[in-house]
């Protein structure tokens, strides 16, 4: 078991959410299947080997990871077995033909970078090889000897504020819950809000109408997410800072610290947040004032096509890509060791005000430090090296573990100081403006009326027993259920608003748009005549095999109680 360290001062929980949308049958390059490939190269692979030579070395880690439900399904979907081979292998030719060009252009220090990534896939596809090819079997390993604590999110990482029926919200979390618990064994303990996207309970309005201006539905009382996640026993979330700072204490006020967890909800099965400390964020992930902007750190931008590979450093925050200089690893990886103990010393810092309790009553402070995952290895390429200088200080106690700070997981923290300071938190997101505004704008208003008449489509479909009379109808359920779930992507959303693959995402919304209006067609034949033609059980075959993603799904998750 990895060691531990003596009455803490304070605890440092890190969670890494790893997310990417469904894209197997979705296009390749530049948009679709590459950037699985991508990330399961740069960011999932290091990790795994990261937690490799932890367990190795006893090294204490504690991490919360978030894996997708659409995640888990690609890392063991045969589309993406098949491919990824073929991936590190096109990556591996291409950093040789680069060596060979760079030598001839008696470029050495470039072609030093060449072999450098020669290693680094030729790494990737030995790991591919000893994890026997099972990525989801090697972080379950992990998951269940207590280096990390794998976490769930939404089914599809749909924005969860913004769905329009509770039976949408419900499946969302139960569809989830149930993939999580297939691939991993057990069901999770607790789940990353998507956005960390949050809704209290309360009358709540669409907030879009019909084209004629009549509502889409009367205004109802609904729960808050807390309560769906508790009906799945999902025990705690992560909020951003604004949620809790705007919260209201509940039922006396007082001074709402960052640095402890907080009850939302309810009844037999309070829920837990936990909320995102805004000092220590910042200097993991931007690129304008925190680590990334090292001028030793491999610029993300800057590629050699055809193969696609970084042979320059940031060199500057302003510096033009002509004028970037040649990546050198070595470098690089000497400033990641301060970057560590720098990190260290500003979570003591934060959290020492909170060390002493005359009383000796409340538990050791908690900073949470939630990220995206691909942050590590991917946008930031040095972040694996940092995870592992960052758990190596914290577990030596002549250096980090000196400061008294200890890495600890969220479940773990809740076993040892079960929360009981309630708080009652304000609607928000950790997005641009705290709120709904990154998925819900001009940009993507149009989704919207499609989104919704979907919804109530499937939730009315599911409630009745004609889904139930044969296995081609409860095929076309599961199928629309399927197409439902990919469409409420908060992905699409995200990319459109960002204009970061804007018309990759409106491609995507509209085509699983289409899916499910051509399945709506499918149905209302299939009740007609009760059999399909040849022609129309092809069709439905091959919407079945394109987005064959959660294979038990179950539709009475959309029925209404």
């Amino acid at each position: 078991m990895p060691n531990s360290l003596p009455k803490p001062s304070g605890f440092l929980t890190l969670t890494l959410h790893a997310h990417l949308p469904y894209v197997i049958h979705h296009g390749t390059w530049p948009h679709g299947l590459e950037w699985l490939h991508e990330a399961v190269a740069e960011t999932y692979l290091p990790f795994l080997r990261l937690l490799k030579n932890f367990e190795h070395d006893r090294i204490r880690f504690r991490c919360n990871l978030s894996l997708s439900p659409t995640l888990l399904e690609q890392l063991s979907h045969p589309t993406f077995l098949a491919e990824f081979p073929k991936y590190l292998t096109r990556k591996l030719v291409a950093a040789r033909e680069d060596e060979a060009f760079f030598l001839q252009a008696n470029d050495h220090a470039l072609a030093r970078t060449a072999r450098f990534w020669q290693t680094c896939y030729s790494q990737a596809l030995e790991d591919f090889t000893s994890f026997d090819r099972d990525l989801v079997r090697a972080f379950r390993h992990f998951n269940d000897i207590g280096l990390i604590d794998i976490l769930t999110t939404a089914a599809t990482h749909s924005y969860l504020p913004l769905l329009g029926t509770d039976e949408s919200l419900r499946a969302q979390i139960r569809t989830a819950v149930a993939t999580h618990t297939r691939h991993l064994g057990r069901p999770p303990r607790g789940i990353w809000a998507p956005e960390m996207g949050y809704r209290p309970s309360g009358l709540w309005n669409y907030p879009i109408a019909n084209e004629d201006g009549t509502p889409i539905a009367p205004p109802a009382n609904r729960p808050g997410i807390e309560q769906i996640l508790s009906e799945s026993s999902l025990g705690f979330f992560f909020v951003d800072t604004h949620l809790i700072e705007n919260s209201q204490p509940n039922p006396s006020p007082g001074h709402q610290t960052l640095y402890q967890p907080y009850v939302v909800g309810s009844g037999n099965a309070p829920v837990t947040v936990f909320p995102r400390d805004p000092h220590t964020g910042a200097q993991v992930w931007s690129a304008d004032i925190g680590y990334p902007s090292d001028n030793a750190y491999l610029d993300f931008h800057k590629k050699r096509w055809p193969g696609g590979h970084r042979y320059w450093s940031v060199t500057a925050p302003d510096a033009s890509p002509d004028s970037k200089q040649p990546y050198a690893p070595q470098t690089a990886a000497e400033r990641v060791q301060s970057h560590a103990s720098h990190f260290i010393h500003l979570v003591y810092q934060t959290l020492q005000p909170a060390f002493s309790d005359p009383s000796g009553i409340q538990p050791p402070p908690i900073l949470s430090a939630p990220f995206d995952a691909d942050l590590f290895g991917h946008w930031l390429f040095e972040g694996i090296q940092w995870l592992d200088a960052l758990a190596r200080n914290l577990a030596d106690p002549t250096r980090g573990g000196a400061s008294g700070i200890q890495l600890i997981s969220a479940a773990e923290y809740l076993d040892l100081y079960p929360p009981t300071a309630p708080i009652t938190m304000p609607e928000g997101s950790w997005g641009a403006g705290g709120h709904h505004d990154v998925w819900l704008n001009p940009e993507t208003l149009w989704t919207y009326p499609h989104l919704y008449t979907a919804e109530l489509y499937v939730r009315d479909l599911a409630t009745t027993n004609q889904w139930r009379t044969s296995t081609t109808a409860k095929r076309i359920l599961q199928q629309l259920c399927r197409e439902l779930l990919l469409l409420q992507s908060s992905d699409w959303h995200s990319l459109i608003t960002t204009g970061a693959a804007r018309d990759y995402a409106e491609t995507r919304f509209l085509t699983h748009n289409d899916l499910f209006n051509e399945l709506k067609s499918l149905w209302h034949l299939f009740q007609t005549t009760q059999q399909l033609t040849p022609a129309q059980e092809t069709r439905l075959a091959e919407i079945e095999d394109r987005d064959n993603i959660f294979p038990d799904i179950d539709p009475t998750h959309w029925a209404t109680p």
